[in-house]
């Protein structure tokens, strides 16, 4: 197995989580060392089960973080190079990989070549790195999209990536992978593979051929989509045929690769707000840690943070909130919910096979599952009602003692209680 296989990754959007200004600082500003603030939760992530972090957008931009000015160059509203590079070795010794964030689908106004571009016009030495039309990205005006046909953007793309490598990094998120072209990703994930091939590549994909994309970009991984929104939208209709077939779909996904699973990130509501139940966090969290994928767990999920993702200015604040400085202070720090994680992220640890474990369906209702997840000789069984009532469900014959959560099993099923949950090994 590959580092990745092991990991389970905490996902933290830094500009938030420090408190950082909505807006870049003015030029002459001196930056903020506020990355410090993610090494001192370090010991958190490793508490919680973790061993890899996820660091959202930390170079140089205009606002968010995602309308990039200069790849090269830590935001100062986080600090410098220094700063994340303390960061990097901090996360080294306590065993944590470092996955960074790449926006190059498109970048900021402010971004030199496009400053030079709208200055200078068809005199640019850059004028070929951006479409003739100057077009921007999903109607955003601020976004302006790189040509990715361009060979000068694919050596600029891969220079980016080994810089930061060279600095101690593990691997790339590439944002909006969806969008760029896949000749432009395997172009550029082979050559950095060249140097560095231990690192790994999760590109955003929101719809689309999972497989096919693996296939043609060089990824290592995509972020599962379909599998978080069949978790919510199940849990909430009550309605586990939907997740049934997503399931399916992500057997076959698990015979190419590996994907990124998740219940929640910088992108979308948090769970604790999307499921229309309090109770059915535990059953999200089970499915996440026990289907098979590379975990993900968006910062402050394990305290139950709320968070509405909304489509307006701003309305990406609440789901990324600025965090305490320790993480004791936390609301939702030791609470049973923040325990749980704790739980089921060790089980997950324990069994570090459910990485490309495959699952199989034994009962099925609209608000009772039951199914075993195995790779091997390995296997567990999961056992999740959603309903008000005690369930029986049925398992493979085995001799299945409860690990995790609560139900009486049988040597071929299991009494579940009301909105009950629980985890076997034979």
């Amino acid at each position: 197995m590959r580092w990745p296989d092991h990991a389970i990754w905490w996902h933290a959007y830094p500009l938030g989580f420090v408190g950082a200004e909505r807006e870049a600082l003015p030029a002459d500003t001196p930056p903020e060392p506020r990355l410090g603030r993610l090494a001192d939760w370090l010991d958190h992530l490793v508490e919680l089960g973790c061993n890899g972090l996820v660091l959202g957008p930390v170079f140089a931009s205009e606002t968010h973080g995602y309308d990039t000015v200069d790849h090269y160059r830590i935001d100062p509203r986080l600090g410098t190079e220094d700063d994340l590079k303390r960061l990097i070795d901090d996360a080294s010794q306590k065993g944590v990989r470092i996955l960074l964030d790449g926006v190059f689908n498109h970048v900021g106004r402010s971004f030199e070549p496009f400053r030079d571009v709208a200055s200078r016009g068809d005199d640019s030495p850059y004028r070929n790195w951006f479409h003739a039309d100057l077009r921007t990205f999903e109607g955003h005006d601020r976004l302006i999209t790189l040509n990715h046909a361009e060979p000068e953007v694919a050596d600029y793309v891969t220079n980016v990536m080994t810089h930061w490598l060279e600095r101690g990094v593990d691997g790339w998120r590439l944002d909006a992978a969806y969008a760029v072209p896949s000749p432009f990703w395997r172009t550029v994930t082979d050559r950095v593979r060249a140097r560095f091939p231990d690192a790994w590549f999760v590109g955003e994909v929101i719809h689309g051929d999972y497989v096919r994309l693996i296939e043609d970009t060089g990824f290592d991984s995509v972020t599962q989509y379909e599998l978080w929104k069949a978790i919510w939208s199940s849990l909430n209709d009550g309605n586990f045929f939907e997740l049934a077939h997503a399931l399916d779909r992500h057997n076959t996904m698990l015979d190419t690769f590996a994907p990124q699973t998740f219940l929640g990130n910088h992108d979308v509501t948090r769970i604790a707000s999307r499921l229309s139940q309090k109770e059915h966090q535990a059953h999200a969290l089970v499915l996440l840690l026990t289907i098979g994928g590379v975990p993900s767990i968006y910062a402050g999920d394990e305290f139950g943070f709320e968070g509405v993702k909304e489509e307006r200015l701003g309305g990406d604040d609440a789901i990324r909130p600025a965090f305490p400085e320790r993480p004791d202070e936390a609301p939702g720090y030791a609470s049973p919910h923040h325990r749980l994680y704790q739980d089921l992220i060790g089980l997950r640890r324990r069994h570090p096979w459910l990485v490309r474990a495959r699952t199989t369906v034994a009962t099925l209702t609209n608000t009772a599952l039951s199914y075993t997840v195995g790779h091997g000789a390995e296997q567990l069984a999961v056992v999740l009602n959603l309903d008000g009532e005690t369930v029986e469900t049925d398992l493979p014959t085995a001799d299945w003692t409860c690990v995790a959560g609560e139900a009486s099993f049988t040597t071929d099923g299991a009494t579940v209680p009301p909105t009950g949950w629980a985890i076997a090994e034979p």
